[in-house]
């Protein structure tokens, strides 16, 4: 078992020995962004009483993976409502690096879109009832990170957004203004793909705005920092590090006690 794989058993593990009464469902679910069928995973603890506070979980590149469902389900163990959310359509789950990147192309290129992807999963999330539809904050990895910072740009209602090793840039840095709630960036110090001057421009962004926004970076931490299936050589660019996965759940977790207080 590698080091990656060890954290996800230890964290799955530890929320069920302290919820030992959760009785945690999981089921693929359908909705929609106009005509395209979107299938989203959804994870709750249908054990507990009334609306929770939902988050939306947003996937890296591939698509919805058994790593989004994964941490759905962690998110779920510690009582939240979490859909994991495709923003590709219904049964676009690229294969291959090539494949990946054709498709997650198509959105970058038309950021528009991404959004009102986003947005679709987020109304869906917000229309649940066991949802507190006014505690809601999304989450996302790699082209996730960047799709939940767009989301926010473009002016969801959202208590916050969390940014794992994802783009920073934007089309037009001015939509900033629009964000509603507190943003979290969770940044590989040495990621090679978001440089130290994607960094500086986004922060100018977020202040020029007057986000409540955070960045932390973690040193020696590459792009895809938290997901096993990067790797363990930093050398390529994209690589698991144990310390920044586990460091930056647990800012996520401090972030949530803020946001949802």
């Amino acid at each position: 078992m590698n080091k990656g794989m060890l954290f996800l058993w230890l964290g799955l593990s530890l929320s069920l020995a302290s919820t030992l009464k959760a009785d945690i469902v999981t089921r693929p679910v359908e909705y929609a962004d106009g005509s395209t069928i979107l299938e989203g995973f959804l994870a709750y603890d249908s054990s507990a009483a009334g609306p929770r506070p939902g988050v939306l979980v947003i996937h890296q590149w591939k698509g919805i993976t058994r790593y989004e469902k994964d941490r759905a389900v962690q998110l779920a163990r510690l009582g939240y409502v979490a859909l994991a959310a495709d923003i590709y359509g219904k049964g676009i789950r690229p294969a291959t690096n090539e494949e990946a990147a054709a498709t997650a192309g198509r959105f970058y290129g038309e950021p528009q879109l991404l959004r009102e992807r986003a947005r679709s999963g987020l109304r869906f999330l917000k229309s649940l009832a066991i949802v507190d539809s006014m505690k809601t904050a999304a989450i996302g990895y790699c082209f996730g990170g960047k799709a939940v910072l767009e989301l926010a740009r473009s002016g969801a209602e959202l208590k916050g957004v969390v940014s794992f090793h994802g783009g920073l840039d934007t089309r037009d840095p001015a939509d900033a203004k629009n964000i509603r709630g507190k943003v979290l960036v969770l940044h590989g110090a040495s990621d090679p793909h978001v440089g130290p001057d994607k960094v500086a421009a986004f922060e100018k962004e977020m202040t020029d705005a007057k986000v409540d926004w955070q960045l932390i970076a973690y040193g020696g931490a590459v792009h895809s920092f938290t997901i096993p299936d990067a790797g363990d050589d930093p050398a390529t660019g994209s690589a698991y590090d144990e310390k920044a996965d586990r460091r930056s759940w647990e800012a996520m977790l401090r972030f949530f006690d803020e946001i949802f207080k």
